[in-house]
């Protein structure tokens, strides 16, 4: 019989017990509220909107201003935000540990990333450092948030559910992100049917909309889930104790060969992945070109990405599920080689890929192991753990190698473009972090060994 999760609760509040179906609804409603950041800033409005307001035909506006080009500034405001996490993590998650209060730290990246998206309402060229850095700060919202949102996994869910539950926290994301993004997108393209004066007013008042979905829709998961007991302090300094512990977990590591084999790979490959994510929509913007109605060729327009982006976010949805039945019937590990060397097909295909008929397939592609390898990926962290109670810990250190994966893929993406003014060069970069990662993955061992039996 599976222990029950015991933790100290305010009043009101019963005792949870792992598998606890209305925890674990109320878990994936957060990836329902924050992946709203996802897909409208990450993916769709932000993008477009940077991109009008930064170059006018042809002309690019911040390269003229401050030497660098605006696509390799927006990748390097991703790069400060993402590596600012990676070093507050350790901090954080050792005090989240010892006082037991993970909870208030997913609200307060919560609020924080949800506010610096409503603050985007007010970003225009005149103010682009400024809206680069709500951005920013956004970027730091949503990824610290995911650090504790994370470690609650395994402390909601028995192990042989992790994949299950990920998946569906996942699926859940790309179903809400969608709903909201098309209500935005209907006031982008119909400004003056919501009494807007142009397509740009309606970018930012969706900057906005982010903000209320986001903090709105994350109170049914503050509400649920539980808080841990706080530990005896003993003398402990709790600003330091996060990256003693990170570097304790960095020990242990050498002890759990499969996981340290699984996070290298996960390390490299991420990279890879986090990067086609963010950047994608800058890529298609320059390189994807379409026939307008006289037969002229025309770069990609605005319907024609949307239209791709929301083919990717069906798509993952249906991906995050298909994933869970393959790794069910050959394992995470199989599972997750299987979509990394799609990963590797999608580069090499994108790097030949010119016309809007052709992106569309290949944002299918995308769709498809996006959410599969993301949701596999931290379902099989989860699973390969060791017995342990310090979850907020062992996260941090996947979070760490999680952002700053993420911090040198952007990096690379923007230094490559600087200083070769060819964006299909960056797609030749990121397929090389899943060809190291995927041959990285093969060298995990299915089963967890002694580290003096592995050659």
């Amino acid at each position: 019989m599976a222990r029950p999760y015991l933790d100290t609760l305010p009043a009101g509040r019963s005792s949870m017990r792992k598998g606890d179906p209305k925890v674990i609804r109320a878990w994936t409603m957060y990836d329902w509220a924050n992946s709203s950041y996802s897909l409208t800033i990450t993916s769709a409005v932000f993008p477009l909107y940077y991109a009008g307001i930064t170059v006018t035909d042809g002309f690019d506006k911040v390269a003229d201003t401050y030497g660098i080009p605006a696509d390799s500034l927006q990748s390097y405001a991703l790069s400060a935000g993402f590596l600012i996490v990676a070093l507050i993590a350790p901090l954080l998650s050792g005090i989240a540990d010892h006082r037991g209060n993970k909870l208030d730290y997913l609200k307060f990246f919560c609020y924080l990333g949800a506010a610096s998206c409503a603050g985007l309402y007010f970003f225009q060229f005149d103010t682009l450092l400024l809206g680069l850095g709500l951005f920013m700060l956004a970027c730091i919202g949503f990824s610290g948030s995911l650090i504790f949102y994370d470690a609650f996994l395994p402390e909601i869910a028995e192990p042989k559910d992790h994949d299950r539950v990920s998946a569906r926290g996942y699926i859940m994301g790309y179903i809400g992100s969608v709903l909201l993004l098309i209500m935005n997108l209907l006031m982008v393209m119909m400004p003056a049917k919501f009494g807007l004066e142009d397509s740009g007013e309606a970018a930012r008042i969706s900057f906005l909309t982010v903000g209320i979905w986001w903090a709105g829709w994350a109170q049914v998961a503050f509400r649920k889930l539980p808080r841990s007991a706080p530990r005896k302090n003993n003398g402990v300094n709790v600003f330091t104790s996060g990256y003693r512990e990170l570097r304790k977990v960095q020990q242990q590591l050498r002890h759990t060969v499969r996981l340290k084999r699984f996070l290298a790979a996960f390390f490299i490959y991420n990279m890879g992945i986090q990067t086609v994510m963010y950047l994608a929509v800058s890529f298609a913007t320059k390189e994807i070109r379409d026939i307008d109605a006289q037969g002229n060729t025309v770069p990609i327009g605005d319907d024609s990405l949307i239209i791709s982006i929301l083919l990717i976010q069906v798509v993952a949805a249906v991906g995050a599920f298909l994933f869970t039945k393959l790794s069910a019937r050959f394992g995470n590990l199989r599972a997750l080689g299987i979509g990394v060397a799609a990963w590797m097909g999608i580069c090499l295909a994108a790097y030949f890929t010119h016309w809007a008929h052709e992106f569309y397939i290949l944002a299918s592609c995308v769709g498809l192991v996006m959410g599969g390898c993301q949701a596999l990926s931290r379902s099989t962290y989860s699973k390969f753990l060791p017995e342990t109670d310090d979850h907020a810990s062992y996260f941090s250190f996947y979070d760490v190698s999680y952002y700053l994966g993420t911090v040198l893929g952007t990096l690379a993406y923007g230094l490559v473009y600087q200083l070769t003014g060819d964006l299909r060069y960056t797609v030749i970069a990121i397929g090389s972090f899943f060809v190291v990662g995927f041959l990285l993955l093969l060298r995990v061992p299915k089963e967890e060994v002694r580290p003096a039996t592995v050659r």
